[in-house]
């Protein structure tokens, strides 16, 4: 699996009370499909907060509603191998394409081998591919994600604190790690939907019957007409992606990284792609002058958290709904930020 450009952290939207509100996931899941983002990744900032039976319906509602030629994958935050492996079967079964596995949430109390056992186990017996999370509250290390880099499930990890310098260390720690992957003719990533759609589509004209065989004689069923899914493949190394804030993305794209998880293209993705397209239309200038508009609302939806990258979405025509308790929702103050910061970006 390829991966590459920005990649969309949904959010959970609850109603006042603590009630998921499935529809109106299905809503921005919709409305996302139709932005440039390559991927959507789910469960991330409140995943923790939702029940076994929730999650599953999550999933499920995500890989109904999403494009097929969308990347989904399926963050995890669970202290045992078994629950993060009973949520990967669930994202198997909704289409999804790769997990994000973060260190468990009492990863404290666990040694180093214990820790880097967890990630190893739970590669071993995952469904899918296994994207690895470095984060705040637990920053991976480059020598423990080089060693499982050559995991052959481990295919590479969305970083929130990296740096040019760190990306360069995680490079030259892994330049041994490479695969093949299998890609678009305009090598964009092909996932497990476009495939199954592909597949789909040939079994259905396969039995196709001719007009002019009905008149008389013998039915004929004809070779299948639908476009086949034409694919190629690419050599990729280990693949790293930015993640959380904007700062510094701009920086990141031309020292290498194949694209960024940023919070606030939750609720303006089409401002932070256009900064990742103009890196990629061979316009650095464009890019810095792009990433240099992100940087005040980029700083103010990091501050207020998960409230405020709801609200934005509120704000932005998306459904972000109420955090679940114990997170508190922002007050006037709050929303007056966030409706000045996010005045100047395009949605």
């Amino acid at each position: 699996m390829l991966f590459d450009g920005i990649h969309i952290p949904l959010t959970v939207p609850f109603t006042r009370d603590g009630e998921s509100l499935l529809r109106k996931l299905e809503y921005n899941v919709g409305r996302y499909s139709l932005t440039p983002a390559a991927g959507l990744v789910a469960l991330t900032g409140e995943g923790t907060a939702l029940s076994d039976e929730e999650i599953g319906e999550t999933l499920r509602v995500i890989g109904e509603a999403a494009a097929a030629e969308k990347v989904l994958v399926a963050a995890i935050a669970k202290d045992s191998v078994r629950g993060a492996l009973a949520i990967a079967e669930q994202a198997a079964g909704a289409g999804f394409d790769a997990v994000l596995l973060a260190a468990p949430p009492l990863w404290e109390v666990l040694s180093g081998a214990e820790l880097r056992l967890f990630f190893e186990a739970v590669a071993d017996g995952s469904p899918l591919p296994v994207m690895l999370q470095s984060e705040a509250r637990c920053v991976l290390s480059v020598e423990l994600i080089a060693a499982l880099a050559r995991h052959r499930n481990v295919l590479g990890v969305y970083d929130a604190g990296l740096t040019v310098e760190r990306y360069r260390a995680l490079m030259a720690a892994t330049k041994d790690v490479k695969r093949e992957v299998t890609v678009t003719t305009v090598f964009a990533p092909v996932t497990r939907r476009m495939v199954l759609r592909a597949r789909r589509e040939e079994q259905s004209e396969a039995g196709f019957v001719t007009a002019e065989s009905l008149s008389g004689g013998t039915a004929v069923a004809m070779i299948a007409t639908a476009p086949a899914l034409k694919t190629r493949t690419k050599t990729v190394g280990f693949q790293v992606m930015a993640a959380g804030s904007a700062r510094g993305m701009v920086e990141l794209l031309e020292a290498g990284i194949a694209g960024a998880m940023v919070a606030m293209s939750a609720c303006a993705p089409q401002g932070v792609y256009e900064a990742f397209a103009a890196f990629k239309d061979g316009d650095p200038a464009l890019a810095a002058e792009k990433g240099d508009r992100l940087m005040e609302a980029d700083a103010a939806l990091m501050e207020l958290g998960v409230a405020g990258v709801k609200y934005g979405c509120d704000w932005n025509g998306y459904f972000g709904g109420a955090p679940r308790l114990p997170r508190l929702g922002l007050d006037g103050a709050g929303r007056e930020v966030v409706e000045r910061v996010l005045a100047g970006i395009r949605n």
